[in-house]
Protein backbone atom coordinates (compact mmCIF):
# COMPACT_ATOMS: atom_id res chain seq x y z
CA UNK A 1 0.00 0.00 0.00
CA UNK A 2 1.32 3.13 -1.10
CA UNK A 3 1.82 5.78 2.00
CA UNK A 4 2.77 9.35 2.61
CA UNK A 5 6.34 9.82 2.41
CA UNK A 6 7.41 10.31 6.26
CA UNK A 7 3.95 8.63 7.63
CA UNK A 8 3.46 4.88 9.05
CA UNK A 9 1.23 2.98 5.83
CA UNK A 10 -1.95 3.43 7.96
CA UNK A 11 -3.41 5.23 9.84
CA UNK A 12 -4.26 3.45 12.70
CA UNK A 13 -1.62 4.43 15.41
CA UNK A 14 -1.75 8.51 15.47
CA UNK A 15 -1.36 9.04 19.35
CA UNK A 16 -1.41 12.22 18.82
CA UNK A 17 -4.23 13.24 16.87
CA UNK A 18 -7.60 14.88 17.74
CA UNK A 19 -9.92 11.57 18.38
CA UNK A 20 -12.87 14.03 17.67
CA UNK A 21 -11.53 15.49 14.14
CA UNK A 22 -10.92 11.57 13.52
CA UNK A 23 -14.43 10.45 14.62
CA UNK A 24 -15.65 13.51 12.52
CA UNK A 25 -13.49 12.66 9.52
CA UNK A 26 -14.69 8.66 9.64
CA UNK A 27 -18.16 10.08 9.61
CA UNK A 28 -18.41 12.42 7.63
CA UNK A 29 -16.91 9.87 4.70
CA UNK A 30 -19.46 7.45 5.54
CA UNK A 31 -22.19 9.73 5.69
CA UNK A 32 -21.08 11.13 2.11
CA UNK A 33 -20.47 7.83 0.56
CA UNK A 34 -24.04 7.11 1.17
CA UNK A 35 -25.65 10.00 -0.17
CA UNK A 36 -23.18 10.73 -3.42
CA UNK A 37 -21.73 7.03 -4.00
CA UNK A 38 -17.71 6.65 -4.00
CA UNK A 39 -17.06 8.14 -7.43
CA UNK A 40 -18.50 11.95 -5.89
CA UNK A 41 -16.34 11.31 -2.47
CA UNK A 42 -13.61 14.16 -1.65
CA UNK A 43 -11.24 14.45 0.36
CA UNK A 44 -12.49 18.27 -0.02
CA UNK A 45 -15.78 16.98 0.80
CA UNK A 46 -14.90 15.08 3.59
CA UNK A 47 -12.52 17.85 4.80
CA UNK A 48 -15.87 20.35 4.56
CA UNK A 49 -18.42 17.85 6.36
CA UNK A 50 -16.00 17.05 9.29
CA UNK A 51 -14.96 20.38 9.68
CA UNK A 52 -11.42 19.71 9.92
CA UNK A 53 -8.50 21.00 6.96
CA UNK A 54 -7.61 19.15 3.89
CA UNK A 55 -3.82 19.09 4.76
CA UNK A 56 -5.18 17.34 8.51
CA UNK A 57 -6.40 14.59 6.52
CA UNK A 58 -3.77 14.25 4.27
CA UNK A 59 -1.34 14.11 7.58
CA UNK A 60 -3.44 11.33 8.59
CA UNK A 61 -4.68 9.41 5.58
CA UNK A 62 -2.98 8.84 2.33
CA UNK A 63 -6.33 8.59 0.21
CA UNK A 64 -10.25 8.33 0.64
CA UNK A 65 -9.84 4.71 0.17
CA UNK A 66 -7.70 4.69 3.78
CA UNK A 67 -10.67 6.47 4.88
CA UNK A 68 -13.37 4.37 3.92
CA UNK A 69 -11.33 1.20 5.60
CA UNK A 70 -10.89 2.49 8.99
CA UNK A 71 -14.39 3.49 9.08
CA UNK A 72 -15.31 0.29 7.68
CA UNK A 73 -12.90 -1.68 10.06
CA UNK A 74 -13.99 0.09 13.16
CA UNK A 75 -17.67 -0.14 12.20
CA UNK A 76 -17.31 -3.78 11.38
CA UNK A 77 -15.54 -4.42 14.90
CA UNK A 78 -18.70 -2.55 16.91
CA UNK A 79 -21.56 -3.95 14.52
CA UNK A 80 -20.44 -7.30 12.77
CA UNK A 81 -18.15 -9.03 15.22
CA UNK A 82 -17.20 -12.66 14.27
CA UNK A 83 -18.43 -15.13 17.17
CA UNK A 84 -14.74 -16.05 18.58
CA UNK A 85 -15.18 -18.20 22.07
CA UNK A 86 -16.79 -21.08 21.81
CA UNK A 87 -18.92 -20.55 18.44
CA UNK A 88 -22.57 -22.13 18.88
CA UNK A 89 -24.32 -23.47 15.74
CA UNK A 90 -27.00 -20.81 16.06
CA UNK A 91 -24.56 -18.16 16.69
CA UNK A 92 -22.72 -18.93 13.24
CA UNK A 93 -26.15 -18.65 11.83
CA UNK A 94 -26.61 -15.71 13.57
CA UNK A 95 -23.66 -14.34 12.06
CA UNK A 96 -24.27 -14.97 8.73
CA UNK A 97 -27.98 -12.94 9.31
CA UNK A 98 -25.99 -10.15 10.93
CA UNK A 99 -24.08 -10.24 7.94
CA UNK A 100 -26.70 -10.18 5.52
CA UNK A 101 -28.20 -7.54 7.91
CA UNK A 102 -24.94 -5.19 7.73
CA UNK A 103 -25.40 -5.32 3.82
CA UNK A 104 -28.45 -4.20 3.44
CA UNK A 105 -29.59 -1.92 6.31
CA UNK A 106 -25.67 -0.82 8.09
CA UNK A 107 -24.35 2.48 6.16
CA UNK A 108 -20.99 0.63 6.44
CA UNK A 109 -22.12 -2.17 4.36
CA UNK A 110 -21.93 0.41 1.88
CA UNK A 111 -19.13 1.11 2.85
CA UNK A 112 -17.93 -2.36 2.14
CA UNK A 113 -20.14 -3.12 -0.55
CA UNK A 114 -18.01 0.08 -2.59
CA UNK A 115 -14.95 -0.77 -1.65
CA UNK A 116 -15.53 -4.39 -2.94
CA UNK A 117 -16.73 -2.39 -6.25
CA UNK A 118 -13.81 -0.34 -6.56
CA UNK A 119 -11.13 -2.84 -5.57
CA UNK A 120 -12.31 -4.67 -9.10
CA UNK A 121 -10.30 -2.06 -11.10
CA UNK A 122 -8.04 -0.46 -8.64
CA UNK A 123 -5.71 -2.63 -7.76
CA UNK A 124 -4.06 -0.13 -4.73
CA UNK A 125 -7.81 -0.39 -3.52
CA UNK A 126 -7.83 -4.15 -4.18
CA UNK A 127 -4.52 -4.58 -2.25
CA UNK A 128 -5.49 -2.61 0.61
CA UNK A 129 -9.01 -3.86 1.20
CA UNK A 130 -7.33 -7.23 1.08
CA UNK A 131 -4.60 -6.57 3.69
CA UNK A 132 -6.28 -4.51 6.01
CA UNK A 133 -9.97 -6.04 5.93
CA UNK A 134 -10.87 -8.89 4.46
CA UNK A 135 -7.77 -11.04 5.55
CA UNK A 136 -8.01 -10.44 8.76
CA UNK A 137 -11.65 -10.61 8.90
CA UNK A 138 -11.02 -14.32 6.63
CA UNK A 139 -8.75 -15.65 9.50
CA UNK A 140 -11.45 -15.45 12.62
CA UNK A 141 -14.38 -16.22 10.01
CA UNK A 142 -11.84 -19.48 9.19
CA UNK A 143 -11.35 -19.93 13.10
CA UNK A 144 -14.74 -19.87 13.94
CA UNK A 145 -15.71 -23.06 11.74
CA UNK A 146 -12.37 -24.37 12.85
CA UNK A 147 -13.59 -24.17 16.60
CA UNK A 148 -17.11 -24.78 15.36
CA UNK A 149 -16.38 -28.07 13.84
CA UNK A 150 -13.97 -29.51 16.84
CA UNK A 151 -17.05 -28.44 19.13
CA UNK A 152 -19.25 -30.79 17.38
CA UNK A 153 -21.47 -27.69 16.64
CA UNK A 154 -21.17 -28.22 12.55
CA UNK A 155 -19.81 -30.22 9.84
CA UNK A 156 -18.68 -28.06 7.00
CA UNK A 157 -19.38 -29.78 3.57
CA UNK A 158 -16.04 -27.72 2.28
CA UNK A 159 -13.45 -26.77 3.38
CA UNK A 160 -12.84 -23.53 5.49
CA UNK A 161 -12.10 -20.68 2.49
CA UNK A 162 -14.57 -22.49 0.07
CA UNK A 163 -17.12 -22.84 3.32
CA UNK A 164 -16.96 -18.59 3.61
CA UNK A 165 -16.77 -18.16 -0.31
CA UNK A 166 -20.22 -20.08 -0.57
CA UNK A 167 -21.88 -18.70 2.74
CA UNK A 168 -21.14 -14.94 2.32
CA UNK A 169 -20.96 -15.26 -1.46
CA UNK A 170 -24.92 -15.35 -2.89
CA UNK A 171 -25.34 -12.31 0.05
CA UNK A 172 -22.84 -10.23 -1.42
CA UNK A 173 -24.09 -11.12 -5.04
CA UNK A 174 -27.75 -10.08 -3.78
CA UNK A 175 -26.70 -6.72 -2.10
CA UNK A 176 -24.26 -5.44 -4.97
CA UNK A 177 -27.27 -6.20 -7.67
CA UNK A 178 -29.68 -4.23 -5.17
CA UNK A 179 -31.19 -7.29 -4.25
CA UNK A 180 -32.84 -8.23 -0.52
CA UNK A 181 -31.66 -11.24 1.04
CA UNK A 182 -34.26 -12.99 2.55
CA UNK A 183 -33.66 -15.29 5.49
CA UNK A 184 -34.80 -18.58 4.11
CA UNK A 185 -31.80 -17.59 1.47
CA UNK A 186 -29.34 -17.10 4.75
CA UNK A 187 -31.10 -20.61 6.62
CA UNK A 188 -30.65 -22.34 3.31
CA UNK A 189 -26.85 -21.86 2.63
CA UNK A 190 -26.35 -22.36 6.61
CA UNK A 191 -27.98 -25.73 6.62
CA UNK A 192 -26.81 -27.37 3.50
CA UNK A 193 -23.35 -25.55 3.78
CA UNK A 194 -22.71 -26.51 7.74
CA UNK A 195 -25.28 -28.82 8.33
CA UNK A 196 -25.06 -27.85 12.11
CA UNK A 197 -25.91 -30.42 14.52
CA UNK A 198 -29.01 -30.25 17.20
CA UNK A 199 -27.81 -29.48 20.72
Amino acid sequence: MSGASSQPPRPRSGNRRDEAARLAVLHAADDLLAEHGFSALTIEAIARRAGVAKQTIYRWWPSKVEILLDTLIEDSRKRLPVPADNPTADSIRGYVHDFARFLGDDPAGKVLLALIAQAQHDPGTAESFHQRYLAPRRDQERDMLAHGAEDGQISPRLDPDATIDALLGPIVYRALTGSSVPGSLVDTLVDDLLRPRPN
